[in-house]
């Protein structure tokens, strides 16, 4: 199964990012994919909360969903976005994942669960929470590339939602995301690779990179991961669109090899000794 990733560096402007986007599709299409995976954020990129507020729209209205059902629908691409900055009935903000398949349609939809509220460094503090609402719902949804599970960045670091998405039957772990360069550099391919080790599947995490016009920093790096934990495409950090073929049998091997999701205990409670 042929899959495509995007790696782009998202600017302020949400028609230019669609036109990104859509072009990404139409490269996939043209070359044999099946599916495209894109970052986090493909929509907006912009830690200005005043600023970007009258560009996140409700999801029916967004250019970058617009486009690329359009372009999935001509170019025969199921799309992974790996998510958008939607506006909610409740005026809230929401991270959104969203799945396409090849007639455009809307297939399933995932609200990224954990907030990245963290000060990871002069310049580097985040409080994601303070406009973005936590969704409620852990998601696998069936694709022509194998069972979904989806996840958003940030989400990586709890490894308790990725078991919970593998033994929900998911065989592929989307982890979409826009890591500062800080912490791509300490924890990324190690998070990637254990996610991927722990659960027999495969990891697609397609990457914001590059100087965005916000002035954050990415990290790129946009990897997959096959189930045994070892790295099929890592992207580096130039912004473009590129392939990989995943062995359909992989999983099932793996799973086979070490069967640890078969030998998973509930935990009794922790027994605390000594001071």
């Amino acid at each position: 199964m042929k899959i495509a990733l995007l790696q782009m560096t998202g600017v302020l402007d949400p028609v230019a990012n669609a036109a990104t986007v859509a072009d990404a599709v139409a490269h996939a299409g043209r070359g044999g994919a099946t599916m495209l995976f894109t970052p986090e954020m493909s929509n907006l990129i912009d830690r200005d909360r005043n600023r970007s507020a009258s560009k996140i729209v409700a999801e029916h209205e967004d250019p970058v969903l617009q486009a690329v059902g359009r372009a999935a629908y001509e170019y025969g691409v199921w799309v992974h976005l790996g998510s958008l900055a939607v506006r909610r009935p409740d005026g809230r903000f929401a991270n959104r994942s969203i799945l396409i398949d090849d007639r455009g349609i809307i297939r399933a939809r995932y609200d990224k669960l954990h907030m990245f509220d963290a000060d990871v460094g002069p310049g580097n503090r985040w409080q994601e929470s303070s406009a973005f609402a936590a969704g409620d719902r852990a998601v696998v949804a069936a694709t022509p590339a194998g069972q979904l599970g989806m996840t958003i960045c940030y989400d990586l670091r709890f490894p308790a939602l990725y078991q919970a998405l593998g033994e929900a039957g998911a065989e592929l772990l989307a982890v979409p995301a826009a890591f500062t360069r800080a912490t791509g550099e300490a924890h990324w391919e190690s998070l990637i690779r254990a996610r991927a080790i722990e659960n027999g599947c495969f990891v697609i995490a397609a990457a914001q990179t590059g100087d965005h016009e916000d002035g954050r920093l990415t990290y790129g790096r946009s990897l997959v991961v096959d189930p045994w934990g070892d790295v099929l495409l890592d992207m580096g950090v130039g912004p473009r669109v590129d392939f990989v073929v995943l062995d359909e049998g992989a999983v099932a091997s793996a799973r086979a090899r070490i069967p640890a999701m078969t030998h998973r205990r509930a935990i009794p409670p922790v027994e605390r000794v000594g001071a």
